[in-house]
């Protein structure tokens, strides 16, 4: 079980919290196997100050001691660099983020969340982001950061930071996929009725994720069908009544909804399976067959067509 610890500045851009923290809960509904908590610098019975000026209830002080699997998330604040660090409250968070923040302890900002990370030292040496107008006052307080524009969200390895408010459902998808699976992550977007986006400059989707920025139900069955058993062969009339469709509206609603054909889409997920599997260690042969094609030759084929590069780079090297 981990914990993801919503931190809570003063003056607390609710956004920031509620988009992030129901994507957990609801992906918590579907078997992820976390638990939340929300806590600020604050005492006992005292409530959060938020930026709306409703108090939050039923937030803990900052605790002393963290379990061993805990992912901490900083919210952030309205007003500047220099009034939140220069609060007693944004004083304390910072001091609580650099003694509780270790090497290989995940963190992730959103929003103006990474000025306090800075503040605390945690982004020297680090690609970061942060909300488009706060993007001077990072580079001022992580000088030995490279802070990065134009990014909904910058993953640099256990350290995570997003751009403004709610670039924190992306960044919160995007972590979901890390600690359950990307299906898990594509199914709280939907249910959320939101776009997984990726900025320029960011890695393209992955094949479990392309495609699916799109609200027609009946293609999402039919996309569901091929990534429970994407090395099977799947008939359009199969897939047709799976989405209770005709052959010709299937092809024609699934081009529309996900921008590609149902052939390129399945092709993109075998390829993507024998990626997994030759990564893992296996021969292109032993690849080709768990992605459920006839020969090495017709993997080779398949991925030419669907990938920039050759099956042997992905081979690990001995």
């Amino acid at each position: 079980m981990t914990e993801v610890c919503f931190v809570l500045p003063p003056d607390l851009i609710l956004l920031d919290l509620a988009g992030a923290a129901d994507a957990f809960r609801i992906a918590a509904t579907m078997g992820l196997p976390v638990r939340l908590r929300l806590m600020a610098p604050v005492v006992t019975g005292e409530v959060a100050p938020t930026a709306l000026g409703v108090g939050l209830a039923g937030v803990e002080p900052l605790p002393a001691k963290l379990p061993e699997y805990v992912l901490i998330v900083v919210c952030g604040a309205t007003g500047s660099a220099a009034r939140l660090l220069s609060s007693v409250a944004g004083k304390t968070l910072v001091a609580w983020l650099r003694q509780h923040v270790v090497a290989g302890r995940p963190l992730a900002c959103v929003c103006s969340g990474a000025l306090l990370a800075a503040a605390a030292g945690l982004l020297d040496g680090r690609r970061c982001t942060t909300h488009h107008s706060l993007l001077d006052e990072l580079r001022q307080l992580a000088p030995a950061a490279e802070v990065l524009d134009s990014r909904v969200f910058v993953e640099d390895g256990e350290v995570c930071t997003s751009a403004g408010i709610t670039a924190g459902i992306d960044l919160a998808l995007h972590l979901i996929a890390r600690l359950g699976s990307p299906r898990l992550a594509a199914a709280v977007a939907r249910e959320m009725a939101v776009y997984m986006r990726r900025a320029a400059g960011d890695p393209a989707l992955s094949p479990w994720l392309e495609g699916r920025n799109h609200m027609d139900m009946a293609i999402h069955r039919v996309q569901d069908a091929l990534l429970k058993a994407p090395a099977q062969d799947w008939p359009l009339a199969r897939l047709a009544d799976i989405g209770h469709l005709s052959v010709r509206s299937l092809t024609r609603h699934f081009r529309e909804a996900s921008g590609m054909s149902v052939n390129r889409y399945h092709a993109r997920l075998r390829v993507a399976l024998a990626r997994q599997a030759l990564a893992n260690g296996d021969t292109v042969e032993r690849a080709a067959e768990r992605a459920g094609l006839a020969s090495a030759r017709q993997l080779r084929r398949l991925w030419a067509a669907h990938a920039d590069d050759r099956p042997a780079s992905v081979r690990p090297r001995a």
